[in-house]
């Protein structure tokens, strides 16, 4: 328990240029008191209750302004920076080390029971106001910029940007942005549309020579 506490305070000591004092860490952080609540809820949502975690979640909140659902699994070293307005849900699961700005959203896009948020791998940097929506993996070391909603799976290391989020580095090499791709049943209607044209196209100029042969 104690080492655990340790760990958080030395994630926003690393983390947090403006934090200046282990005391004022885990006095001042709200992110640092979400997580100690969250972790307490979800040891008795694991448990089978129900009422009790949740209670426990909306005074977080309240304290906090920060939503962590209790069935969500966080790993060690989680910073949360400002934290405002952050939303974490059910079945989210969170690896070491990932850092989340304020207004950050891991959300889901069904009504299903079952999993439905996505799951960070290590070392993951979600940016201010970004979304991360639906049940799919973020590899380890990915960077999601501010307000980017992110609605597919990254690779491990990868930079991705954008409405919807598109990768934009992959182990710190830039992608190009690629043409569109036609699909093969496109393409094949087009060939055949063209052969057709050609055929008319040559018709039309034995009509032409047979007309001028008059």
């Amino acid at each position: 328990m104690l080492d655990q506490i340790k760990t958080d305070i030395d994630a926003v000591m690393h983390r947090d240029p403006a934090a200046k004092t282990r005391l004022e860490a885990a006095l001042c952080y709200p992110g640092l008191h979400a997580i100690w609540l969250h972790r307490l809820a979800h040891k008795l949502y694991l448990k089978g209750w129900v009422l009790i975690p949740r209670l426990l979640n909306t005074f977080s909140r309240f304290l906090t302004g920060i939503d962590i659902h209790p069935g969500a699994t966080l790993g060690p070293g989680l910073f949360i920076d400002h934290g405002m307005g952050l939303v974490i849900g059910e079945t989210a699961e969170l690896g070491s080390n990932v850092t989340l700005y304020q207004g950050v959203t891991l959300g889901g896009v069904g009504l299903n029971k079952g999993k439905r948020h996505p799951t960070l791998g290590n070392n993951v940097t979600v940016g201010a106001g970004a979304k991360i929506l639906g049940a799919f993996e973020v590899g380890d070391n990915c960077k999601i910029a501010a307000n980017a909603v992110l609605l597919k799976p990254l690779e491990n290391d990868t930079t991705a940007v954008g409405v919807p989020a598109r990768p934009v580095k992959v182990g710190g090499v830039p992608v190009r942005k690629t043409e569109k791709h036609v699909s093969v049943e496109t393409y094949n209607r087009m060939e055949e549309r063209v052969i057709e044209l050609e055929q008319e196209l040559r018709r039309l100029q034995a009509e032409l020579e047979a007309s001028h042969e008059q």
